[in-house]
C-alpha cells in the first residue's frame, strides 16, 4: 500500500483555505475538467484488489472536481486543483488505468454537476464550495490517519 499520507496531506492543506473573493464570474464550461471520461465510472478490469480507501478517494476525487469549479465561479484565488487531482492519480493509480479512469471520472462528474447547477457566484454556490471544503478537508483527514503510513 501506498504511502496514502503523502498523497491528502497537500490536498487537506489546500482545503483548509477560505473562499475569499464573492465576485460573479462565469468560467468556461470544460476549464477544470482533466480528460474526457465517461461520467459513469468504468467496471474495474484491473487485476489487483481495490485499495481499502477507494470509497474515501472517489468521494475526494468529486469533492475536489466540485470545489475546483465553485472557486473558478466565484473568482476565488485559484489553487491548481487539477494539478492536484493529477499529482493524487500519479501518486495512486499510476499502474493502474481503470482505477484512474474512475477517480478522473469522479472529479469530473463532481465538476459538472455544479456546472449545470450554478452559473454565477450566489451565496448558494459559495455554501456549497464551503461546505465541500470542510467535507473533503474531514475525508482527507481521516484517509490520512486511518490508511497513511
Amino acid at each position: 500500500m501506498k504511502s496514502v499520507a503523502c498523497l491528502v496531506l497537500p490536498l487537506l492543506l489546500a482545503l483548509s483555505s477560505p473562499l475569499a473573493a464573492q465576485q460573479s464570474k462565469q468560467p468556461a464550461p470544460a476549464a477544470g475538467a482533466t480528460t474526457s471520461v465517461p461520467a459513469s465510472p468504468a467496471p474495474a478490469t484491473d487485476a489487483s484488489k481495490p485499495a481499502p480507501y477507494d470509497a474515501q478517494l472517489l468521494r475526494l476525487a468529486e469533492i475536489l472536481g466540485s470545489i475546483s469549479y465553485l472557486r473558478t465561479l466565484c473568482g476565488a484565488p485559484q489553487e491548481d486543483w487539477r494539478t492536484s487531482m493529477r499529482q493524487l492519480l500519479d501518486s495512486d493509480a499510476s499502474n493502474e488505468p481503470a482505477r484512474r479512469e474512475r477517480l478522473t471520472a469522479s472529479y469530473n462528474r463532481g465538476y459538472r454537476s455544479f456546472a449545470s447547477l450554478h452559473t454565477t457566484c450566489s451565496a448558494s454556490a459559495r455554501t456549497a464550495e464551503e461546505r465541500y471544503r470542510a467535507e473533503g478537508a474531514t475525508l482527507a483527514t481521516e484517509i490520512a490517519a486511518r490508511f497513511g503510513n
